[in-house]
């Protein structure tokens, strides 16, 4: 079976669909371009599938390199067969490639290499074949050099017996069904003494779980605290399990030198293969927790970026401190910044206090804001405290919300923020992010390396390289599928657009800031290092409002203008009724003439016709805006002593990981819904049920005021 057919296996798709994803990936089609405007060709695959095709793709090539590589080091050393060479041909994974080339590869000094040296690799055929008329002492005996390294028949024994033994844990089949039995009733144990309690591994101090069974989050835990020295791990059989693998294989009788070929076996079981089986297994769950991990931290991402943006609305940034102060940022609806200051509000009482309440009336006034975002980190809810009140006295001025600032201190001390606003400092820097993240989660958010934005778990244990891949890809996804406006973008938006690097992205804004506003697309063409590649890639995602063509505010590829124009002509209008009540009548007189017919008329196919008829019918929509907005808060604030078990409340949710999700309620501390109170019915993974951004009901479950800790559940009590 070749790379295409099992991958059209693996993704339960039909084969053309893999070859022509593969066509265009070979081609350097980016993702989110492929997942546009190749429906056609792909049959409608979306960003996600097509990644997880391109990171198995370049896996089994990896594969097959290796492979290649194996059969031509040991036909190097005149030893491969047909029957090995079909063997490796064969293996499904990199790891049985691995255990099929062990015997050949270029060793190390061993024990068993050492015993071939001293010439004693005959007496160990002799043994292995385990004649019962065979007197091992006596056959030992012709090996013996009294005044060499084998001074007597013992010694040439052992040697003997550890060449055995090396060639018994080295053998592939073996391997294999030592990691299945390992995987089947093998048991992860950590354990650890009294400097374990009080920390967060004090429920591994004396631990145990199946290997087939263990949570990926339980497998991160346990290991980082072996890394840190608290916790000692181990993965154990039931006793005799693993000994009688190699005992079955390999001992034939228990003649005397059946006796010495049991000693090498579980000398090998002991010593070789049993300690490198662990190892792999532990490395396997690592990775696959790893990967798990991974895929939440990314899906949490993609609904954080994704998360509907307060529109049309002027903002209030909050970044609360104790003894430097409150750092304050108005920025527009645009995100333009107004105005900035500092107000004392967070401790004591007295003039300061009173002073920093007017610094924060007056701003809100002079600037007509509406919506006022509160950092959560130190001070936040003596800052939220003051502004509730403070809102209370401004009826029907503005509402809140306690955003997150993770990241924020990392977008505000780098290059890019020193850039962006020379004029401030990083603490006020700071209060312009925050409440920029309110008005546009994904425009500021781009701006901040995704691994410190705080919605994963476990984040620095995963591998960097598979983690920034990941979270990267995740970006990309999010920016390309709502597109960014031409002419206000910013350069961090604009280099995750399909087809434009750091380099063309600083190029787009030196050309706009050198010529004025794009008028159309295609100025795109006269940006330097932006070529013809470049431009298939971006054009499509880039908007160009009130340009000179009514489709450059859309999703219209360049490439299909012709067909958008011959859609509308056979509906009876121009380019014109873009803009005006038109609109609608556009979806109603396709779908009465049949998409496939319109489709067969303008020469272009389905999937096509669909996505133009959606953009001429909401000429530069934003898929955000039909997702709920954010919730904003006005009431009063509560401390975590005022809640009760049983209270209703209504939450946003945080964070998802592995058993349960974090709901923030509005106490400064986040409550955890544990997986099995998320809904009624079975569920594998919380995100099956809820993700980033959800506004659920929840109910207090329990409250641990010296831990702070609040238990939450999101099904009803019964009355």
């Amino acid at each position: 079976m070749n790379i295409t057919e099992k991958l059209a296996a693996e993704f339960q798709l039909r084969q053309e669909q893999i070859e022509n994803t593969i066509a265009l990936l070979d081609d350097g089609k980016t993702i989110p371009f492929i997942a546009r405007y190749r429906k056609e060709r792909t049959g409608s695959l979306d960003d996600q599938v097509l990644r997880a095709i391109d990171t198995r793709l370049q896996y089994l090539r990896k594969l097959e390199q290796r492979k290649m590589e194996i059969c031509t080091a040991i036909a190097a050393q005149e030893k491969l067969t047909p029957e090995l060479e079909q063997k490796i041909q064969n293996a499904e994974t990199l790891v049985e490639a691995e255990d099929l080339y062990l015997p050949y590869r270029p060793k190390r000094k061993t024990r068993a290499s050492a015993a071939i040296a001293r010439g004693l690799e005959p007496l160990a055929r002799i043994l292995m074949e385990q004649n019962p008329g065979t007197v091992p002492e006596k056959e030992a005996a012709a090996f013996v050099q009294p005044e060499g390294e084998v001074p007597d028949t013992a010694a040439a024994l052992q040697g003997a017996k550890d060449i055995l033994a090396e060639e018994m844990a080295n053998d592939a089949d073996l391997r294999k069904q030592m990691r299945r039995l390992v995987m089947m009733v093998g048991v992860v144990e950590s354990h650890a003494g009294t400097e374990a309690e009080d920390t967060p591994y004090q429920n591994y101090a004396d631990y145990q779980e199946p290997v087939k069974r263990i949570a990926g989050h339980r497998v991160l835990a346990i290991d980082r605290g072996e890394r840190e020295g608290v916790l000692k791990v181990s993965i154990t059989l039931p006793e005799g399990h693993g000994p009688s693998l190699l005992l079955q294989r390999f001992v034939k009788n228990q003649s005397p030198s059946g006796k010495l070929v049991q000693e090498a076996a579980e000398d090998a079981f002991q010593r070789l293969l049993y300690p490198a089986v662990e190892r792999e297994i532990r490395k396997a769950l690592t990775e696959q927790a790893a990967s798990a991990a991974i895929k939440v931290f990314a899906s949490n991402l993609r609904q954080l970026l994704m998360a509907a943006p307060l529109k049309n609305r002027v903002v209030l940034g909050v970044d609360p401190g104790y003894r430097t102060g409150c750092k304050l940022a108005v920025v527009d609806a645009t995100g333009k910044v107004l105005d900035t200051g500092v107000a004392y509000i967070t401790i004591g009482e007295g003039r300061k206090m009173e002073q920093g309440k007017e610094t924060i009336r007056g701003m809100m006034l002079r600037h007509g804001v509406t919506a006022v975002a509160i950092g959560n980190g130190t001070a936040s809810r003596e800052a939220e405290s003051v502004v509730a009140s403070l809102l209370k006295e401004l009826p029907g001025q503005a509402a809140y919300m306690v955003v997150s600032e993770a990241g924020a201190s990392v977008y505000s001390a780098s290059k890019l923020a020193a850039e962006e606003f020379p004029e401030y400092d990083v603490s006020l820097r700071s209060a312009v992010s925050i409440a920029r993240r309110l008005q546009d989660p994904l425009a500021e958010l781009v701006k901040i390396d995704p691994q410190a934005i705080g919605v994963g778990q476990y984040q620095h244990d995963m591998p960097k390289a598979e983690l920034t891949a990941a979270l990267d890809g995740v970006v990309e996804d999010c920016v390309n599928r709502v597109g960014v406006d031409l002419n206000t973008a910013s350069f961090s938006l604009l280099s995750h657009i399909a087809g434009i690097n750091q380099t063309i992205a600083k190029n787009i804004v030196a050309y706009r800031t050198e010529n004025g506003a794009f008028t159309d697309r295609k100025q795109l063409k006269k940006v330097a290092k932006l070529g013809p590649k470049a431009f298939e890639q971006c054009a499509g995602f880039l908007r160009v409002p009130g340009g000179k063509i009514p489709l450059d505010n859309t999703a219209v590829h360049p490439e299909s203008y012709a067909a958008a124009e011959q859609i509308l002509h056979e509906c009876g209008f121009g380019l014109t009724d873009l803009s005006g009540a038109k609109q609608q009548e556009i979806t109603a007189l396709v779908q009465k003439q049949g998409v496939s017919a319109v489709a067969e008329k303008v020469g272009v196919g389905v999937p096509t016709v669909q996505d133009i008829v959606k953009e001429l019918a909401k000429p530069g929509r934003d898929p955000r805006d039909e997702l709920p907005p954010p919730l904003l808060r006005s009431g009063d604030v509560m401390e975590l002593k005022d809640l009760k078990p049983g209270m209703e409340l209504v939450g946003t949710v945080r964070n998802v990981i592995d058993f349960g999700c974090f709901v923030d309620v509005g106490v400064h501390e986040d409550g955890l819904v544990h997986i099995s109170q998320i809904c009624d019915r079975f569920i594998r993974h919380p995100l099956e049920a809820v993700k980033v951004g959800d506004v659920v009901k929840v109910w207090v479950l329990d409250v641990d005021l010296k831990r702070k800790r609040i238990s939450l559940t999101m099904k009803k009590p019964k009355q």
